[in-house]
């Protein structure tokens, strides 16, 4: 048995290493580049791939893997919107993700971007940069005093809230598929209407649909509180940047924490030297203000999670070359 895997970088080696140990009788191939038309061939002889990429996995790159006789991709994430489930079905391709690699990797960076946006750390440290090591204006909110309202009650949401109830914070909470437990607490709001009205943070942790992008729109964010902080560790998408920049500009929101951006494959991956020589505009906006943070996608980030990423990806990929139908395949019929 042969797998090979795209994307792979040098902090993933080590947990590769691991399961290739653990498995001598699979031969593992790998490289640093992206699955692509042009890199597909390097798969030539393998019986499946394990992948992770932001872009879209394209057509052509699919069909030259099948034309190898490869119908079985791992992917070491949780999403795969950039996939067409057309071009998987249409070349009787299988696929698994990683539905669950450290929900508190995400919760955890979720949580302590909206405690720097409370302190107002990134203004604290424009003062310090200037040697102004005073304390007045910039002073800040408790958790305590926040009514945060979580959208979206999977692993991630669920452990968020179990966060941001050790710092006393009140929790309203809406999903459309309802967690038994964070309904025995009564946490569930009926809308997302009158989640936005309660709160004083939103987070978002919901996957990504045609029938929720752009879910933060003008209306949406009409409905909020003046001052609201916006958190969204979850697929950029789902806010319209073009809404979010004109809620900042008139207060109506009071900042936001961004680890995830509409079109983000145009800057994150990049060494830019500077803000000022961002290619994207929207996102520069953005990146220019002192009360909106943005990390690039590594809220997953952890040696933790990293792990469990190759280690699930692998195993599934193995079980799907084998005939065996893992509990983390992904229905490409929906």
């Amino acid at each position: 048995m042969k797998i090979f895997a795209y994307g792979i970088r040098d902090d993933e080696l080590s947990s590769l290493r691991k399961w290739e140990a653990a498995h001598p009788d699979v031969e593992v191939g790998y490289t640093g580049d992206t699955l692509t038309p042009d890199t597909a061939k390097l798969a030539k002889g393998s019986n499946g791939v394990v992948t992770l990429q932001t872009t879209p996995y394209e057509r052509e790159a699919l069909e030259k893997l099948s034309e190898y006789g490869i119908k079985s991709i791992s992917i070491r994430n949780v999403g795969f919107d950039n996939f067409d489930f057309k071009d998987l079905n249409d070349f009787g391709m299988k696929l698994t993700n990683v539905p669950v690699y450290s929900p508190n990797a995400i919760a955890e960076h979720t949580v302590l971007l909206m405690g720097r946006l409370l302190r107002r750390v990134p203004e604290v440290d424009v003062k310090f940069d200037n040697g102004d090591f005073t304390w007045a204006p910039t002073i800040g909110r408790e958790y305590r005093e926040q009514t945060v309202g979580v959208i979206g009650t999977g692993h991630i949401g669920r452990v968020v809230i179990k966060i941001l109830q050790g710092f006393g914070a009140k929790v309203v909470a809406y999903d459309v598929y309802h967690n038994a437990d964070i309904e025995k607490q009564g946490l569930y709001v009926d809308s997302l209407e009158e989640l936005y009205k309660q709160s004083d943070i939103i987070t978002l942790h919901v996957p990504l649909f045609d029938s929720n992008k752009y879910m933060i729109n003008d209306k949406a964010i009409s409905q909020m509180k003046d001052g609201v902080i916006i958190v969204n560790c979850a697929r950029g998408e789902l806010i319209d940047t073009d809404a979010l920049i004109a809620g900042l500009d008139s207060g109506k929101i009071g900042g936001a924490g961004l680890d995830v951006l509409d079109n983000e494959n145009s800057v994150f991956g990049h060494k830019w030297g500077s803000i000022d020589n961002l290619p994207n505009p929207k996102i520069k906006n953005l990146a220019e203000r002192l009360n909106v943070i943005i990390t690039p996608h590594n809220a997953f980030y952890t040696e933790t999670a990293v792990h469990n990423m190759i280690t699930v990806a692998f195993d599934s990929n193995k079980a799907l070359i084998d005939g065996e139908t893992p509990n983390n395949l992904v229905d490409t019929s929906k």
